[in-house]
């Protein structure tokens, strides 16, 4: 399984362009704060490329901003265990995974370190890849998942 980061831009060019890879399912992070600016904005629609899409509309957040937003560290992310499943249920299928956020640094990063660590223990390559800053509490909460998940199986 290859897991690979990709902002939004990239994938859309790839998706116009004709070039989506075949046998790969996507993880699309989104952020919900920009519809207040942008009310025509949409997560990449990836229907007609990609059968295997795990959307999540979820702010970029560090923790010690939680509580400022309303969130404790269990309510944000709520879908991470569901995000679990679906990671279990492509590898499975021999799939690969493309994690996707805005300008994939960040939430896409972090969930593909989650994923290289769990499996692979490879996540710290992410983190030493100074392209990316993999947000903490994504990296958190899906390789908590994910190792709850192994573990109740």
């Amino acid at each position: 399984m290859k897991v690979s980061i990709f902002s939004r831009e990239m994938t859309e060019d790839m998706v116009s362009a004709g070039k989506f890879p075949e046998n790969t399912a996507v993880i699309s992070f989104f952020d919900p704060e920009i519809k207040h600016i942008d009310k025509d904005y949409k997560p990449v629609d990836y229907s007609g490329v990609c059968d295997y899409v795990f959307y999540s509309e979820i702010d970029d957040l560090d923790l010690d901003v939680l509580e400022r937003k309303g969130y404790t560290y269990d309510t944000y992310f709520p879908e991470a265990d569901e995000l679990a499943k679906f990671i279990y249920n492509v590898r499975n299928k021999n799939m690969d995974i493309i994690c996707q956020c805005e300008y994939g640094q960040s939430r896409s990063a972090g969930c593909a370190a989650a994923i290289l660590e769990h499996f692979f223990h490879t996540g710290i390559t992410v983190f030493a890849d100074y392209r990316y800053y993999p947000n903490q509490l994504v990296y958190h909460k899906v390789h908590d998942a994910l190792e709850k998940l192994m573990h109740n199986s």
